[in-house]
């Protein structure tokens, strides 16, 4: 049992408005963004006919499970729906409809890796994105969804199927805790697993209509991983959230930083303009191939820096207010 009193104590203590802070989550901190949560919602831009039981609408791709009734076939209907029983006995095309299903799977990739293990200011990106799982997670609980989520390293992962309890949400928390402690070091080991893999179990775990929210920097992506994401997308909602640090995207003028990869040191002088723009122009490739990406599969991508708080970065795509129709 969650102790509501510690959680509102935990909840006063932190302002939901400002940016994450630290190198690595509290659970507490994570379980109090449960009253965070109360401003968002997962409804999808795109709205199905049929209101859900959480109060809420989805891009339904997949149809439903349970039979509804017989109607004349109308241009764009899915003709595997046809009922050609029916068909031959009237001689007019007719086809099935299927009631949308009460409640929808939605399922947290959060990425952990290494490369998540950075930040300039006031927190890492892997607590910036493991923010955003709470926030994603308390959501959709909130909304009678059934909730879900993978959660991986460079070595591991850990997969919770998707259920409508507070006891599985609990699960996703603590395990979202302890692969974030996990992190040590920026630098990746030369063994570990693609994020064409991760996107691969992905598809696995994910059934047809489920709503996926990835939360990850992306790094790793190419052609393989590309494919992935597009069979993936084919049959689920798929948001992509992009976590990000200013100092990825623009080093500071005018200053010598000491960089190392756990095995060997180097001098780097900001001073330098081609090294700069040598380092400007390697994370905007990055975004911009992300972008693209997002675009070409008409998927919402939402860039989620840590300098600002990761509450009102989301309601930007998820807030209730910007979600009424």
């Amino acid at each position: 049992m969650l102790d509501e009193s510690c959680l509102m104590k935990a909840a006063s203590r932190t302002n939901f408005k400002q940016p994450a802070s630290g190198a690595y989550v509290d659970l507490d901190e994570l379980l109090a963004l449960r009253f965070a949560a109360r401003e968002l919602t997962l409804t999808p831009r795109q709205l199905s006919q049929s209101q859900l039981a959480g109060g809420v609408r989805t891009r339904f791709r997949g149809r439903g499970m349970e039979f509804e009734e017989v109607r004349h076939y109308q241009p764009g209907d899915d003709i595997r729906s046809i009922d050609w029983r029916v068909t031959a006995r009237t001689q007019v095309t007719h086809t099935k409809l299927f009631r949308e299903e009460r409640e929808r799977p939605v399922i947290v990739m959060l990425d952990q890796r290494s490369s998540m293990f950075f930040g300039s200011q006031h927190c890492f990106k892997s607590v910036a994105a493991a923010n955003v799982a709470a926030l994603m997670s308390w959501t959709a609980l909130a909304n009678n969804d059934r909730i879900g989520a993978l959660i991986f390293n460079d070595l591991e992962e850990r997969d919770i199927r998707p259920k409508r309890s507070r006891h599985t949400l609990l699960n996703i928390l603590q395990e979202t805790q302890r692969f974030n402690r996990g992190l040590t070091s920026p630098v990746a080991p030369d063994n570990q697993v693609s994020l064409t893999q991760r996107l691969s179990d992905l598809r696995r775990i994910a059934k047809p209509g489920s709503a996926v929210i990835i939360i990850s920097d992306f790094r790793g992506l190419d052609g393989s991983s590309d494919e992935q994401l597009y069979q993936l997308a084919r049959h689920t909602d798929v948001s992509l959230l992009h976590i990000s640090d200013p100092l990825e995207a623009q080093l500071p003028d005018k200053l010598r930083l000491t960089i190392t990869n756990g095995r060997q040191r180097r001098t780097l002088d900001t001073a330098n303009r081609s090294i700069r723009d040598h380092y400007q122009r390697e994370f905007g490739n990055h975004l911009q191939h992300v972008q693209t990406l997002a675009a070409q599969m008409a998927l919402p991508l939402l860039n989620i820096s840590t300098a600002q708080s990761p509450l009102l970065q989301l309601q930007t795509l998820f807030g209730k207010h910007s979600c009424q129709r």
